[in-house]
């Protein structure tokens, strides 16, 4: 679920930051950067690992702004295929229930990828699995075990544009997410964690 990737970048540290340590100074901009942020084929960047280079800083011309060319790693949330998760039902739609890891939410189960026996009860807005004579509900909030099957990337650049245009009135779009993520939970011992 979470691996480590490396990464090298330029970054800049301004004149008002050079009270800090440079260590310190270096991970600020890091994080300030990278963290909660999607990167394209790579995952869902959640917090510096290691610094693992750092050139001697160059003062830029006219802005004094310290410029370190560096290498480092980050911890990365991106579940491989086939890898059982732990996420809490976070909605229940005719499409199938959505999923979320507290800070991952963008995690679908399609009503294909159910129980044998699954249906979508209209009233309550649940899905519910009749096993046998025993109706079993995938309430909000439930906590659930999921296999990942596929992961989807959008182009950011793409995703800006079709949110303009639904603005502007040329076509309502769904919101599209830079990553998501296609789940199963329609074997023994997926679903939800109390049942099995």
């Amino acid at each position: 679920m979470f691996i480590l990737t490396k990464f090298q970048d330029l970054i800049q540290i301004p004149p008002h930051e050079f009270y800090k340590k440079s260590r310190d100074s270096i991970e600020d901009k890091i994080n300030e950067k990278y963290a909660n942020k999607i990167v394209q084929k790579v995952g869902l960047c959640i917090c510096m690992w290691d610094l693992l280079k750092a050139s001697d800083g160059l003062v830029g011309f006219g802005t004094g702004n310290v410029n370190v060319n560096i290498e480092f790693r980050m911890v990365v949330f991106r579940p491989f295929k086939g890898e059982v998760i732990t996420a809490r039902i976070k909605g229940n739609t005719p499409a199938g229930i959505y999923l979320t890891t507290e800070f991952f939410d963008n995690i679908f189960v399609p009503e294909t990828m159910l129980f044998e026996g699954c249906f979508y009860n209209e009233e309550e807005e649940v899905w519910v699995w009749l096993s046998g004579e025993t109706e079993i509900f995938f309430d909000n909030g439930t906590v659930v075990h999921a296999r990942i099957e596929k992961e989807t990337w959008q182009d950011a650049m793409i995703i800006d544009e079709k949110k303009s245009k639904a603005v502007n009135g040329a076509k309502d779009t769904p919101t599209k997410t830079p990553y998501s993520i296609e789940a199963s939970m329609a074997e023994v011992g997926l679903g939800g964690v109390e049942w099995w």
